[in-house]
């Protein structure tokens, strides 16, 4: 199944989800509430969801004189992919990590951390960058924001069906035999994981695409690999100020220290994506990675960018 029938699919599971909250709560008018409600959402997630999650981490833009030679990485691996050129975007977090966004490739944004530019070596970003431009090339980054919409309004609606609880608005009447009560109780519970679990199904095999298909686009397997070794090292050390509902976007887990949330991981184990790109076992511990050997003396980038 493409990423467009699985963004066609995720929306009219949106759909279908808020009517039948709308009708939990409100009967029949609250099903056409919800309606209304359900295809304004559809509307906002296909144009403006990149927009939401690049506002939610403060992204801001960056332009070619600001970075040139970020720019010039970029350039150079969207030649080699035969992708139109991306926005750049900054994340102002001493986390590293990075996602790409958008609609489509003509509309397509990059963004990486302060954290990353920081510790990584020139190297290891081309290979961070092409990772993400292989998820714009696989048409994964539609999907990647849709989800992240569905996963927060989900979250939403959980929260409003507790309240509702509370107060008493889930009460039927005496013919409904307080079913009503019942579905919001199964759904509270539920609609978080249901986010969860639509976020793990889109994030987990795909990642391995874009790692392979990245690996391809740089044409330095060991660039990626090196990089995925580094985040796996900083991500218990340097957590990221991220919301559960877009963690499945960014290139590692940003929740990763988290000990409930990785019950829950959106990608698979670091260990198995370097050792795919290495052609070896996954048996080293990633948190065993050294960093001053991974840099093998190498000026970090932000270094090099503040000369």
């Amino acid at each position: 199944m493409n990423n467009q029938i699985k963004t066609t699919v995720l929306l009219a599971v949106l759909t279908a989800f808020i009517i039948w909250i709308g009708q939990l709560l409100g009967g029949r008018q609250g099903m056409v509430i919800a309606l209304v409600l359900a295809a304004g959402m559809n509307f906002f997630s296909y144009w403006y969801s990149d927009k939401l999650v690049l506002k939610m981490y403060r992204a801001r833009e960056a332009t070619p004189q600001q970075a040139p030679e970020i720019y010039e990485m970029v350039g150079k691996l969207t030649q080699s992919a035969g992708l139109p050129m991306p926005k750049i975007f900054i994340i102002p977090s001493e986390a590293p990590n990075a996602f790409a966004t958008g609609r489509n490739p003509e509309n397509a944004v990059v963004a990486v951390t302060d954290g990353l530019l920081r510790l990584m070596n020139r190297q290891e970003i081309m290979g961070v960058l092409a990772h993400e431009l292989a998820h714009v090339k696989n048409r994964d980054i539609l999907i990647g924001s849709v989800a992240a919409t569905l996963a927060g309004a989900i979250m939403l609606l959980a929260s409003m069906a507790r309240w509702s609880m509370i107060f008493g608005g889930g009460r039927d009447d005496e013919n409904s035999g307080g079913s009503g009560i019942i579905g919001l109780l199964v759904m509270s519970i539920l609609a978080p994981m249901a986010a969860m679990i639509i976020q793990m199904a889109i994030s987990r095999s795909r990642e391995y695409q874009a790692d392979a298909s990245g690996a391809a686009i740089s044409g330095n397997p060991e660039g990626l690999a090196s990089a995925l070794e580094k985040l796996g090292a900083y991500s218990g050390r340097l957590p990221m100020n991220a919301s559960p509902s877009t963690a499945h976007m960014l290139i590692v887990n940003p929740l990763s220290g988290r000990k409930l949330m990785h019950l829950f991981s959106t990608h698979p184990p670091l260990e198995e994506r370097i050792a795919r790109l290495r052609g070896t076992s996954a048996s080293t511990p990633v948190a065993s990675h050294r960093k001053e050997t991974a840099r093998d003396g190498a000026r970090s980038f932000w270094d090099h960018l503040s000369k």
